[in-house]
């Protein structure tokens, strides 16, 4: 039985969909049900339902052998699994942000507020610039707005939301996107089984593109 963590979610439902159209489907997940655990014995799968930040915790120790989850938490936590495959579904960008009428001062230390700590000071130390991180977990757009922070360093994906709080992007740190990852060892036990789903979404992804051409 192969274990995948699903992140719970509108990604979830796009990337089970995925799934199934391969041939790993489990009608049982569709059941109206507060059940975390689904399997389907004859395709040889069991789904965990689990938060998106924590899917690649589940893959790296084991519990689950491959699982599906943003770029952003790959740079920022820095998991020990391997990355396979870019899916491309769950496209948006980590960018930096600020009240519109916003002008840096870069004789003094830039004050950033983000949930991605990590993502932010290797940015910044890039390109040698002094900042006081102010770790959020959320509602970071409030902290410019409030003055709790100069800018913030968040995910964007219209840009709705900051144009409707007075904001807008500055600079964009980097693309982000779904990726398909699995464990270490699973990965070496389980090399036929895992290797077939991935030539399976592989092709999957490559009817996609052809389909918009």
């Amino acid at each position: 039985m192969l274990n995948i963590a699903l992140p719970k979610g509108r990604l979830g439902d796009k990337v089970y969909e995925m799934f199934s159209q391969i041939g790993y489907d489990c009608r049982e997940i569709y059941e109206d049900n507060r059940k975390l655990v689904f399997e389907n014995a004859e395709n040889g799968v069991r789904y965990l339902l689990v938060k998106p930040s924590d899917v690649a915790i589940y893959v790296e120790h084991g519990a689950a052998d491959i699982g599906v989850v943003g770029k952003d938490i790959l740079l920022e936590s820095e998991p020990d699994v391997y990355e396979l495959l870019n899916l491309n579904i769950g496209k948006c960008r980590v960018a930096v942000a600020g009240k519109t009428g916003y002008v840096e001062q870069p004789d003094r230390i830039l004050r950033v507020a983000t949930k991605y700590v990590n993502i932010a000071k290797r940015y910044y130390e890039g390109i040698n610039r002094e900042i006081e991180i102010i770790k959020l977990n959320g509602s970071i757009e409030l902290a410019p707005i409030l003055g709790l922070s100069d800018v913030i360093v968040d995910i964007v994906e219209t840009g709705s939301t900051l144009k409707e709080n007075d904001l807008r992007v500055f600079d964009e740190i980097v693309p982000i996107s779904a990726r398909f990852i699995t464990n270490k060892s699973s990965f070496k036990f389980k090399n036929s089984v895992i290797e077939e789903m991935l030539e399976r979404l592989t092709a999957l992804l490559k009817k996609r593109e052809e389909a918009k051409e």
